[in-house]
């Protein structure tokens, strides 16, 4: 991936068509051990001012793996979370650390990152995109049907930041996504616009409110939670809105009859999705949590040039 050496990765618009293929083949060839990128002695550094358990987790076990080392830059231990100054800061850490991934509220600070920052810079979660969750999406998807291309994508539920990278990855792959959402709750129009551009009449992007409908003949069912990190006062509000969008048996005995499902996690069993269908026979939603550390690894071992 040495088309990947040194960039920053903030949106999935960052990449072409081309290079997110070979990252899922390099993720999947990591996986299977055909391959064991390595890079001893570089430093990833994390900087999350958002509660994880799978982005912290696997971005650590990634680079181990690759043979380096991680420093968690704990936003309430370190001068971050006494008002030191984006700018500030990344021209300091970039003198320790090799590569950064930042998981915060809003976009700008990690393009702030970016700007000021001489190694490159991952967007490990912002409210507006979450482009590493959907690189082991569409390795999962891979996995299970041997290609991506052609196929069907469809996400139930709120038009949040997993919205927003799963339409512009599937657009970067060929793969038709149907997004179904309550009115008042669709992905950003720049995105959508982005996602069509990329798309070039290749695959379809459709944001509809009617879920039976986008859930028919669909290859994979997605959703995530109704409220997000910093939404959690507006969860009873949305459960009778939201409800419509359940990922439940009725959903899956419409999709396709070799259909998926997946969940970025954590989820809420009983309101997104059914306990049945989360463990039931068609969900790959563990399979799909592993594959964040491969992708991972692949990501990390582009950008640095390994």
């Amino acid at each position: 991936m040495a088309a990947l050496k040194g960039r920053n990765l903030l949106s999935l618009a960052d990449l072409t068509a081309e290079e997110m293929n070979q990252l899922l083949i390099t993720a999947a060839q990591i996986k299977s051990k055909e391959i064991n990128p390595q890079c001893p002695q570089k430093i990833l550094g994390l900087v999350f001012k958002k509660a994880s358990t799978r982005t912290r987790v696997s971005f650590s076990a990634a680079m181990y793996k690759l043979g380096g080392q991680v420093i968690d830059l704990n936003a309430n231990l370190t001068q971050i979370g006494r008002g030191e100054s984006t700018a500030d800061t990344a021209r300091v850490l970039d003198k320790y650390l090799d590569v950064l991934a930042i998981r915060t509220f809003d976009q700008a600070e990690v393009e702030e990152f970016a700007k000021y920052s001489a190694v490159p810079v991952i967007n490990a979660l912002t409210d507006l995109e979450h482009p590493c969750q959907i690189l082991a999406d569409l390795l999962t998807v891979k996995e299970e049907f041997g290609q991506i291309e052609g196929l069907t994508m469809t996400y139930l539920g709120d038009g949040n930041n997993v919205a927003h990278s799963l339409i512009l990855g599937c657009a970067l792959v060929g793969m038709n996504v149907r997004i179904a959402t309550p009115v008042g709750y669709e992905p950003d129009e720049a995105i959508l616009k982005k996602a069509n551009e990329i798309a070039q009449g290749r695959s379809e992007v459709l944001v509809t409110k009617d879920a039976k409908a986008a859930v028919e003949g669909s290859h994979t069912l997605y959703t995530d939670v109704w409220a997000s990190m910093g939404q959690e006062d507006l969860a009873e509000k949305r459960i009778p809105i939201f409800e419509p969008y359940q990922i439940n048996e009725s959903a899956m005995a419409i999709a396709d009859p070799k259909a998926i499902v997946l969940h970025c996690l954590p989820a809420h069993r009983g309101e997104e999705i059914t306990e049945g269908v989360m463990e039931g026979p068609q969900s790959r939603i563990w399979a799909e949590a592993e594959n964040r550390m491969h992708a991972q690894q692949a990501l990390l071992a582009g950008v640095l040039g390994v």
